[in-house]
């Protein structure tokens, strides 16, 4: 089967024809990741009424700074209370692609919920761009075994520092025509790899919206990349996502 390790389905339209072409395209298993206390309650139902879609909670970086500190710690405490429905942490992590100003709050917010992810046993799926220094960091400082770094776009030396601490790399469908996805294929072990649409972004074909059935195209791009059946690429992944969510 073919997993789709990160989107976010409920800003696609029409979400029953999306799960539809998904499952008439192989792909079994859809992680629908929340953003913000409103975004994580849409999508906790979503996955109540789809059984292909499973759900991820988090706080996202540049969402996090339009909260007061109370209203983080209510939506750790929301979390808790419904961790028995989700199957990772995310997506939370760093953003400075606006400047560094608010580094301190969201380097405050990332590890609480880096901590949420360790004492739930949850992995943790972390959004780092431009600050893939700074997440892989606070990732080691407090010692996270289960991480998921999604469409990291950090240099090559961060990617093997990651797969060296046994971390995972998503590929992303973008990856038909980014050099720096291709690349990271082709340094990294496939063990350490998953597939990933992030739809509704992120199109193969540089088209808007993405949807979950494309992420084929990630799976085509590591058979091509490492020369390896696509059979075979699709039971390894399916073995990768195994072992970290057990």
């Amino acid at each position: 089967m073919y997993i789709d390790s990160h989107c976010h389905i409920d800003k696609l339209d029409n979400i029953e024809k999306i799960v539809e072409n998904s499952k008439n395209a192989g792909v079994e298993m859809i992680i629908s990741n929340g953003l913000n206390p409103i975004n994580n309650k849409l999508v906790l139902e979503l996955s109540k009424k789809f059984k292909e879609v499973e759900v991820a909670l988090g706080m996202y970086p540049i969402d996090s700074l339009e909260l007061k500190k109370s209203e983080i710690d209510q939506e750790i405490e929301f979390i808790k209370k419904n961790s028995n429905k989700i199957i990772a942490i995310g997506e939370v992590g760093l953003d400075f692609k606006e400047g560094l100003e608010t580094r301190k709050k969201q380097e405050k917010t990332f590890r609480e919920f880096v901590k949420l992810a360790k004492d739930l046993d949850k992995p943790v799926i972390v959004h780092s761009r431009k600050a893939e220094k700074e997440c892989i960091e606070i990732l080691e400082e407090l010692n996270s075994k289960k991480v998921i770094m999604h469409c990291f776009s950090g240099k090559l030396k961060l990617v093997r520092k990651i797969f060296s601490n046994g971390w995972f790399l998503t590929i992303p469908t973008c990856v038909k025509h980014s050099e720096h996805f291709q690349k990271i294929i082709e340094i990294c072990p496939i063990e350490n790899l998953l597939c990933e649409t992030d739809s509704p972004y992120l199109h193969p074909d540089k088209k808007f919206p993405n949807e979950p059935a494309n992420v084929i195209e990630s799976y085509k791009m590591i058979s091509k990349i490492k020369d390896i059946n696509l059979d075979k690429v699709e039971k390894k992944i399916q073995q990768n996502f195994k072992r970290l969510f057990s």
